[in-house]
C-alpha cells in the first residue's frame, strides 16, 4: 500500500485508523461478495432476478471501493514536485501528464486495485499455511533454520540477495502452495472458441474453472500427495510437475516473481528471528475456509519468543 499510494493500512500501526479499518473492510466484502456461488451460476436465466440483492450490493462495494482508490489519486494528485513521484501512483500520474488520453484515471484506479487485491490475502494466507505446516511438522521447520543460520548468519536479517541460496526455504513456498493453493479454482476463464477437451464439448463463452487443488493432490502426478515433504521439490525436482499455483500460459498470474519474493522474505524472517510452537500438543488445525482465496477456517495462533542470538538485531530495528 505504501508502494502504490503512500499509505499504511495494514500492520499494528493502521489498526486503530479508521479509514484503514475502512478500506480493509470494503475490500473484504468485494472479495466475499464476488467470489460466493450463485444460483444464476448454474441457471443463467435466473440473472434477470437479484436474489438476496447481491448485485446490488456487490455494486454498492464496488462504487465504495473505486472512490477510496480515486481519493488516493486526487491526494497524490495535489502533490508537489517530489512528492508526487514517490509513488506508483505518483509515478502513473506522471505519465497521465504526457499520455492524458492513454494513462486515465480509470486504468490508474484498475492497476492499482489490482495490486491491492490480487497481492495482499493471497501473500499473507500462504505465509500462514506455510507457518501452519511448519509447526505441525518441526523437523522441517529446524531444517530451514539452520539452513538460514548457515547461508544469512545471526547479525542480520534475511535480504533478496540469500534467497537463491535458501533451496530448502524456496521448497517449502513450493510444498505450502501444493497443498493450499491460495486460488484453489484459479481465476475463471473463458473459451474463445468451441473446442473439444478429453472428448468433452466445450462451446465457445463457456466459463472454465481450474481445480489447482486437485491437480496438486492427483496420486498419479504426486507421490504421497497429502503428505507435507518439501524434500520433494529440492534440485528442482519436482518443479516441472503440474505445479500451478499462479495458473499457466500467458494469462498466468504476472505478479508470481514478486509474490515468491515476499513471502520468502517474509517467512525466512519469521524462522530467523523466532522460536516456534504450538498452544498445547494437539496439531494446528488445517481445515480450508471457503472464497476464491482459501485462508484456513481457524486463524492461526501460536507460541513464539525471539531467539536469543537474535535479540540484539531485533532490539536496534
Amino acid at each position: 500500500m505504501g508502494m502504490i499510494a503512500g499509505k499504511r493500512y495494514y500492520g499494528e500501526e493502521a489498526n486503530d485508523w479508521e479509514e484503514a479499518r475502512q478500506f480493509r473492510q470494503v475490500l473484504e466484502d468485494a472479495s466475499t461478495l464476488a467470489s460466493g456461488s450463485r444460483l444464476k451460476d448454474f441457471f443463467p436465466w435466473l440473472r434477470f432476478l437479484d436474489f438476496m440483492l447481491v448485485s446490488r450490493r456487490l455494486k454498492a462495494v464496488v462504487r465504495e471501493r473505486n472512490a477510496f482508490s480515486q481519493r488516493f489519486i486526487d491526494e497524490i494528485r495535489k502533490g508537489v514536485g517530489a512528492q508526487k513521484k514517490k509513488t506508483m501512483v505518483g509515478d502513473l500520474l506522471g505519465l497521465q501528464d504526457r499520455e492524458p488520453g492513454e494513462y486515465t484515471d480509470a486504468l490508474i484506479r484498475s492497476l492499482s486495485l489490482s495490486l491491492l487485491q490480487a497481492g495482499t490475502d493471497t501473500s499473507s494466507n500462504t505465509i500462514e499455511w506455510a507457518m501452519s505446516l511448519l509447526l505441525n511438522n518441526p523437523h522441517a521447520l529446524a531444517k530451514a533454520r539452520d539452513e538460514i543460520d548457515v547461508v544469512v548468519g545471526r547479525d542480520r536479517l534475511v535480504e533478496e540477495a540469500d534467497i537463491p541460496d535458501l533451496p530448502y526455504l524456496r521448497a517449502i513456498i513450493n510444498e505450502t502452495l501444493r497443498l493450499y493453493p491460495v486460488v484453489p479454482l484459479d481465476v475463471p476463464h473463458e473459451s474463445a472458441i468451441e473446442c473439444f477437451i478429453d472428448g468433452y464439448k466445450i462451446p465457445r463463452g463457456t466459463m472454465l474453472l481450474i481445480n489447482i487443488y486437485a491437480i496438486h493432490r492427483d496420486p498419479n502426478i504426486w507421490k504421497d500427495p497429502t503428505e507435507f515433504r518439501p524434500e520433494r521439490f529440492e534440485n528442482g525436482k519436482a518443479e516441472r510437475l503440474c505445479l500451478l499455483p499462479f495458473g499457466i500460459g500467458r494469462r498466468k498470474c504476472p505478479g508470481e516473481g514478486l509474490a515468491i519474493r515476499m513471502i520468502a522474505l517474509a517467512l525466512g524472517t519469521l524462522i530467523q528471528c523466532f522460536e516456534w510452537e504450538r498452544i498445547g500438543t494437539r496439531e494446528v488445525e488445517m481445515t480450508e475456509g471457503a472464497g476464491i482465496v482459501m485462508a484456513k477456517a481457524v486463524r492461526l495462533d501460536a507460541m513464539y519468543r525471539p531467539r536469543p542470538d537474535m535479540v540484539p538485531l531485533l532490539v536496534g530495528l
